[in-house]
């Protein structure tokens, strides 16, 4: 069964409301307890959408899966199935409680999905693949390559054995996002090494939690990540929360975490380190704990690549903000150098970004 969601039509109306606009240039609030505020008059309905997502968000309808089978569908797999191939509308996956044992995939074909759950009993999606048996981008739990895909109140996982160091092709990731303009809202990632390939397009994360050990945040993305705990599983001789993928100058790519706070024990969790020679990556009034390196980054053992990383952070605060022993290639951005970095103009957002469905 199928119906028209009431958040679609009132997104209709507001469509064609002229002074409803959303202003993408506003930046991030310093101040933390300013962010909804800030979220809730700049991220909304406005004439700024793609006419694509316009169209799309007013045709909005729900299905529901349950595992029990008291919903549309049994299966995550089967839902997904169901929606058709250059599918045009807003489909919202209303999931159930519970864990989906399944490995899922998104195809290009298939834009406009939202998987939705209830924040009070978050539904799990679960599957154990690694890179032996499936290559690292496709080990994913859940994979995405469609455009305009949206997560809400969702726990993500791979459930793989941590890696030892010793069994090749250990690495098991929980999401892999490849589309473009992609949103998550209190999703939950869980993984060891390889967690989140936050692969490419623009994409937005709020209230998340991502938690991992080497490398658990990688891919060649644009992104802003706000107030979302980065969790450093201890336990590795290093661990290394982004290893961001930018190759070259003219690359548009990078991530931005904005409010973040980074968890954790160990003192050695690095905040990224130059997998590709442009890795561009910034931290912005995130609070870091003493999980975090003294020294910050890595030029992984590549030194030409100090002059053409960009690691910057930009007031931050704990344990281990004091940037006096970063290593020289660090940037400690000055005001202007952080604009670019904490508004949602990064991302294009008042074309695309909106708040988290309902149902």
């Amino acid at each position: 069964m199928t119906y028209v969601a009431v958040e679609a039509i009132l997104i209709s109306i507001l469509l064609f409301i002229p002074n409803i606009v959303s202003d993408d240039t506003v930046p991030i609030p310093a101040v933390k307890t300013e962010l909804n505020g800030w979220f809730q008059s700049n991220v909304k309905p406005s004439p700024t959408l793609d006419p694509a997502l316009a169209t799309a968000e007013a045709g909005a309808k729900v299905i529901k899966v349950n595992a029990d089978g008291s919903g549309d569908f049994k299966t995550l797999a089967d839902a997904v199935k169901s929606v058709p191939d250059g599918n045009t509308n807003r489909v919202i996956v209303s999931i159930g409680p519970g864990k989906y044992t399944e490995k899922i995939k998104i195809e290009r074909t298939k834009p406009f999905i939202t998987f939705y759950g209830d924040a009070a009993n978050m539904p799990t999606l679960a599957f154990g693949g690694t890179s032996a048996e499936f290559g690292t981008v496709d080990s994913a739990t859940l994979i995405v390559e469609s455009d305009y895909f949206s997560a809400v109140n969702i726990i993500i996982a791979n459930t793989s054995p941590r890696p030892d160091g010793k069994r090749a092709g250990a690495q098991a990731l929980a999401l892999r996002i490849g589309g473009d303009k992609a949103s998550f809202y209190n999703c939950k990632l869980n993984g060891f090494q390889d967690t989140l390939c936050d692969d490419k397009g623009l994409h937005f994360f709020k209230d998340c939690y991502i938690e991992g050990t080497v490398d658990f945040i990688f891919g060649n993305g644009k992104s802003i990540y706000v107030n979302t705990e980065l969790h450093v599983i201890p336990g590795d001789p290093v661990a290394v929360i982004t290893a961001q993928a930018r190759q070259s100058e003219a690359m548009d790519t990078g991530y931005s975490f904005v409010h973040c706070t980074v968890t954790g024990t160990g003192g050695n969790a690095l905040l990224g380190r130059s997998w590709m020679p442009f890795a561009k990556v910034v931290f912005a009034y995130t609070d870091m704990s003493d999980a975090v390196d003294p020294k910050g980054w890595s030029d992984n053992v590549h030194p030409e690549t100090d002059k053409t990383v960009f690691f910057g952070e930009y007031n931050c605060k704990g344990a281990r903000a004091d940037f006096a022993a970063r290593v020289p290639f660090a940037k400690k951005l000055t005001d202007a150098e952080a604009q670019p970095f904490i508004s949602l103009a990064f991302i294009e957002g008042s074309k695309w970004l909106l708040p988290p469905a309902k149902v």
